[in-house]
């Protein structure tokens, strides 16, 4: 009986015991499906985030303060609080830095603001940002249409906006927004430009929802707290990178006026720090999930490995034949082998499919939509799948194959 017979009879087999191999099978298909979906998710999650991070430039970091707030040292006392960056210490920091690289200054103004205008108004979840003529550049938003803001906006403060391309669907959805105006935050602005479709981040809406004005402008705004700075340094040679994060950082000490000794009040952050953050991040949430398909997997074979002693004592007096017509135990433990590890395969295959489609169905929540094939995981789904056939197998196999067969022909 050759591999080919073995397999025909493992299906002839399943078949006769249809109901009994479909659970066992479906427990093989909840821990794939756990495996693949869990990981499918976690590759889709990345791969946003990674996006998210290079539109913030590969080229560039952030300088921020530290917030020590809630953290406490030794013996019970709180821990030094740094205040925030102020407008004049961002200034004072571009000035300096201006000749090394390219900065951009920002302020988050509001996340949940209703925009207006032709008698329709957006959903109140629009963000608003300030920056200067160097955040659009640096944040990689290009535009679809109108201009940046000018020199003289930019100094004034004027009350010119660039909107996103909800904004203009929700506002002007037969016609161009550049030129008309808006009504945000209580001001009437004046649209001059329209940024290029984003599509969503993290379910945000990335560049879609942003409402970009001039950092003046922002300032001018009546507000209930100071605003919180966000500093961008960028530069087009990467090879000075770190060079430039020295330079940053021996600048920002001397605007803050860190004394000499003290740890730095702010921190200098680049996108590869974040993005070795999120592989270190995505590494445990894999851990974690590979736990849990493990544990599922394992109760799986245990339930397989049931069936096929059940299925060894059913079928005692039909080993006990084919040993009779010649079959030797080799062949009788192969056959066992096979039949288990088909089990494995058709409810992984199964598990597998469905990993895939759930996976991908996280990633229209919480990435850009794409669809991710997983082939890493098919691969090592599929190796589980025939891993635990073989382990779940083995022992009914060669208790099979060790039977008698004339003891096998009197068992009734």
């Amino acid at each position: 009986m050759n591999i080919f017979e073995n397999i025909l009879e493992a299906l002839r087999s399943i078949r006769g015991n249809l109901l009994r191999t479909v659970l066992t099978a479906l427990i093989v298909s909840i821990g794939l499906f756990a495996l693949v979906g869990i990981l499918t998710g976690i590759d889709a999650m990345k791969s946003s985030l990674s996006e998210t991070f290079a539109s913030l430039g590969a080229n560039s970091f952030e300088v921020k303060a530290k917030g020590y707030t809630n953290q406490f040292r030794r013996g019970g006392r709180q821990g030094k609080q740094y205040p925030a960056i102020s407008y004049l210490q961002a200034r004072q920091y571009k000035q300096q830095m201006g000749g090394e690289a390219q900065v951009g200054l920002s302020a988050f103004i509001a996340g949940a603001v209703e925009v207006k205008a032709n008698g329709q108004k957006t959903n109140p979840n629009m963000q608003v940002v300030a920056g200067d003529e160097n955040y659009l550049r640096i944040q990689g938003y290009n535009l679809a249409a109108g201009r940046l803001f000018s020199q003289a906006e930019l100094g004034s403060g004027a009350n010119v906006i660039i909107v996103g391309q909800e904004i203009q669907q929700k506002l002007y959805p037969r016609q161009s927004i550049v030129g008309k105006y808006v009504s945000a935050l209580g001001r009437r602005f004046l649209v001059v430009g329209m940024l290029e479709k984003s599509g969503s981040t993290m379910g945000g809406g990335g560049a879609d929802r942003i409402a970009f004005i001039p950092l003046e402008t922002g300032n001018q705004l009546p507000r209930s707290r100071a605003l919180t700075y966000d500093i961008k340094t960028a530069t087009t040679r990467p090879e000075t990178m770190q060079y430039l994060m020295g330079q940053a950082t021996g600048t920002m000490r001397a605007v803050r006026h860190d004394p000499l000794g003290q740890e730095d009040s702010f921190e200098v952050e680049s996108s590869e720090a974040m993005a070795k953050d999120l592989d270190q991040l995505t590494g445990k949430m894999k851990f974690g999930g590979g736990i849990i398909a493990f544990i599922t997997l394992l109760g799986a074979s245990i339930a397989l490995m049931n069936i096929m002693l059940v299925s060894v004592t059913e079928r005692t007096r039909e080993i006990g034949v084919r040993k009779a017509l010649g079959a030797t135990s080799k062949q009788i433990r192969q056959q066992f082998l096979i039949e288990a590890i088909v089990i494995c395969l058709l409810g992984g295959a199964l598990g597998i499919l469905l990993g895939i489609l759930g996976g991908n169905a996280v990633s229209l929540f919480v990435g850009s939509g794409s669809f991710i094939v997983p082939w890493l995981w098919m691969a090592l789904g599929f190796s589980i799948c025939v891993t635990v056939g073989l382990i779940a197998g083995y022992y009914p196999a060669g208790k099979a194959a060790a039977l008698d067969p004339i003891e096998s022909l009197r068992y009734e």
